[in-house]
């Protein structure tokens, strides 16, 4: 299949997400859409999967113009999407899922399940998607659910697929797994639609990269291009890709949990007898496929989580039961996972924002009282340091880009004396710009004597910050390694088909 997008326009009122974008996928091709968040990458691939209608332009298949009115009929023009959030049924089998919408049947309008079953054997054979059809896909790794939705593409006959940010959950070994796939696929002439924001990925696997920024086509590259070229590209600067550390130098142990049991929201073990420290002006970065218990550990280390058993301690004081206002004023910073959620008021200025974990602190209260002057002297300091983009203190959060809300989360646990950080998925949805900036903040944390606990199922991030890497798998410390570790090694400890003895 060929695939032409003319002047694709979509707006939403005002605001103009895709803005006359052109381009050409050729069969056999993986072409690349590399943007920012927030660029319109996904706004694009729902025009093209019928989800969003266009204000302006044409989508021509193999040199036709066509109209989609809804997702089923881009399907039954053979094109499919897999979602970076599967749209899988977790109790039905990979069969019943495969099938679902277009189940074959047989007499009395039974499904012809074993039809289904033959039909998956056939198809995982020829593209290499080894899947047992009879599996039920909740007990399955991530790597194969994706190779489930995979399948219900290529079982509608797609000649293009759509992959939209595929990797966000993956492990090292997943990850290649799929770059195979996603090759056997184009060998055997299907097209490929690969929307991400990861440039090593985009580097190993494209034939040809967009970029596009606010809307916008910026340019187009080669995988030949270098990673700084294309970070500028998408952001429209340049931007500093490593991170810079001073030597490492830790000293005494600052932060400890021992023996920690924490239950989930459903009363399960998520956390099963977690022990690890961190010292003083060291990074200690927590790895492993979201799921896994990290989030369950973040909230009961912040006081948002009972714990069940164990001991957290904080240069020796114990905050095993404390309130999240307790630990805020033992010293312990908190980034947390879901920053809408958890870190911010969206309807409160930035300057109120700013100010949440400290507002009944002198010199922004008095005997009561707020004090209006501070809070507002301190917010355009502040701003102005941490590089906030905002047109006012006092407009409301909502206002401001998904990378400047993580700003102000940072810049709030920063710019107070802290004992500790504790930073969960910090640059999750940030573009390279944003997440040079985060890692700068941190690493200047580190880099003056203090202790950071960060946790990401981005494995970049965790190679380029860490001191120390401690792996999680199903609630447990599977490994705790150093950072010059191979990414194999590590991505083995993350999927629990290894364990490694603690590094100190």
């Amino acid at each position: 299949m060929r695939l032409e997008l003319r002047g694709v326009t979509k707006r939403f009122g005002s605001l103009t997400a895709c803005d006359q974008i052109s381009l050409t996928v050729e069969p056999g091709q993986i072409h690349s859409l590399l943007g920012e968040n927030g660029a319109g990458k996904t706004t694009l691939m729902n025009v093209l999967f019928g989800l969003l209608h266009p204000d302006e332009g044409e989508i021509l298949i193999d040199g036709v113009a066509t109209k989609f009115s809804n997702s089923g009929e881009a399907v039954r023009r053979g094109i499919g999407m897999v979602h970076q959030h599967f749209m899988l049924v977790p109790v039905f089998s990979v069969a019943e899922n495969v099938v679902l919408g277009f189940e074959p049947t047989k007499s009395l309008n039974r499904v012809d399940y074993k039809r289904a079953t033959d039909d998956i054997r056939r198809v995982s054979r020829e593209f290499n998607l080894e899947v047992d059809p009879d599996a039920i896909v909740e007990g399955l790794a991530v790597g194969i659910q994706q190779r489930v939705e995979i399948l219900k593409a290529l079982s509608h006959d797609a000649e293009l697929l759509i992959l939209d940010e595929p990797t966000a959950v993956l492990t090292p070994q997943e990850i290649d797994a799929l770059m195979t796939i996603m090759r056997s696929l184009t060998d055997a002439g299907k097209s490929i639609l690969f929307i991400t924001h990861k440039l090593k990925e985009v580097k190993a696997v494209a034939d040809v990269i967009t970029v596009i920024r606010d809307g916008r086509v910026v340019g187009t590259a080669q995988p030949t291009d270098s990673e700084a070229h294309l970070a500028s590209l998408m952001v429209g600067r340049d931007v500093e890709l490593t991170v810079e550390k001073s030597p490492f130098a830790p000293g005494e142990d600052v932060f400890e949990v021992r023996d920690l049991v924490v239950r989930d929201d459903r009363g399960l073990i998520a956390v099963n007898g977690v022990s690890l420290n961190v010292r003083a002006g060291e990074i200690m970065a927590l790895a492993g496929v979201q799921g896994n218990g990290q989030t369950e550990l973040v909230e009961a280390i912040a006081g948002m989580r009972k714990v069940e058993s164990g001991s957290i301690t904080l240069h020796g004081r114990d905050i095993t039961h404390a309130t999240p206002r307790e630990t805020l004023d033992a010293g312990l910073g908190h980034i947390p996972e879901d920053r809408q959620r958890d870190g911010l008021v969206m309807s409160m200025s930035v300057a109120d924002n700013l100010v949440l974990n400290t507002p009944r602190r002198a010199p922004f209260a008095k005997n009561g009282s707020r004090n209006l002057a501070a809070v507002d002297e301190s917010a355009r300091r502040i701003v102005k340091e941490f590089d906030i983009r905002a047109t006012s203190i006092r407009e409301p959060l909502s206002s401001l880009s998904g990378g400047n809300q993580q700003k102000v989360i940072v810049a709030r646990e920063l710019s107070r004396p802290l004992e500790f950080l504790v930073a969960s998925q910090p640059t999750r949805g940030l573009d390279v710009g944003s997440i040079e900036y985060v890692h700068r903040q941190m690493v200047k944390h580190r880099n003056e004597g203090n202790g950071a606990l960060v946790v990401s199922s981005e494995l970049d991030e965790v190679l380029a910050l860490a001191d120390r890497v401690a792996v999680m798998y199903s609630g447990k410390i599977s490994g705790i390694v150093d950072p010059s570790t191979s990414r194999e090694t590590i991505g083995l400890l993350m999927a629990g088909s290894i364990a490694e003895p603690a590094h100190d």
